[in-house]
């Protein structure tokens, strides 16, 4: 395998524990289980990524662990205290960009500032760091409409660091992108993550995009999503496109492939 440095191991106690967790809804024609009894624990500047099917509680488990939906049965912890309002101190980046069409490139970043109350000037100067750093520069002053698909995730991705939250909450971010700009946007993520250290929840569709970017892979079942593997991800970083050759990552992409049932 190639050598780039052996793998960071996660630090302390748990920022996110899970215990026992189920959601339903209830609908005009019964209910919906969600999740059920899902219990697992992420650790300081972990990445973890959330693997699962279509409809298995993915997006749900991370409203949950955002405080936005409360889980029907089960307790969520974060950083040791119970979830049980919408928390601030995180970061979320959508499928979507979900950028105000009206506001510059700088004013979408500037916008939790302003909705907190904070006050846009303290922030200025790191909103530009930012947009430097993901490579905007030149760009504070376009708008969303200007802008591709992946410049666009770029912006949303400053506006999610702008407040330095411990915490991100990434549900599909790139799914929308085509396949060339997901593979950019995974290294970009990657190198802010090494330099940033956040914790991350990544939520994703696909196995390959989880063992390139993850410490650990957690797969739900088809709903009602429930624990069907955790696996730890031993493989090298800084981690570049060269990684998905090595047969070590061959070898987790198919442990993922046959607790889901897609090994044929």
């Amino acid at each position: 395998m190639t050598k780039h440095g052996p793998a960071v191991p996660a630090e302390g106690s748990p920022v996110i524990l899970v215990q026992g967790v189920s959601k339903e809804y209830r609908t005009r024609t019964g209910s919906i289980l969600a999740v059920a009894n899902l219990s697992f624990s992420v650790r300081e500047r972990e990445f973890v990524a959330i693997l699962g099917s279509s409809g298995c509680g993915k997006s749900t488990l991370l409203r949950m662990v955002s405080g936005l939906t409360p889980p029907t049965q089960g307790s969520i912890q974060v950083k040791g205290e119970a979830v049980t309002e919408p928390l601030e101190n995180i970061g979320m980046v959508f499928q979507s960009s979900v950028l105000l069409k009206w506001r510059t490139v700088l004013g979408n970043v500037l916008f939790p500032a302003e909705a907190l109350r904070r006050g846009k000037a303290a922030y200025r100067d790191r909103a530009l760091a930012l947009l430097k750093l993901v490579g905007l520069e030149g760009f504070e002053r376009k708008y969303p409409s200007e802008l591709s698909g992946g410049m666009a995730q770029r912006v949303s991705l400053c506006r999610a660091l702008l407040l330095d939250p411990d915490l991100m909450l990434m549900d599909e971010p790139f799914g929308a992108l085509d396949a060339l700009t997901r593979e950019e946007m995974n290294l970009e993520l990657l190198r802010i993550w090494e330099e940033r250290r956040k914790t991350i929840l990544f939520v994703t569709h696909s196995l390959s995009e989880a063992v390139f970017l993850a410490d650990r892979v957690v797969v739900m079942t088809p709903r009602p999503g429930r624990l069907a593997l955790d696996l730890a991800i031993d493989l090298p970083r800084p981690r570049f496109n060269a990684l998905r050759a090595e047969p070590r990552f061959g070898e987790y992409l198919l442990k993922l492939q046959q607790t889901m049932g897609l090994a044929r």
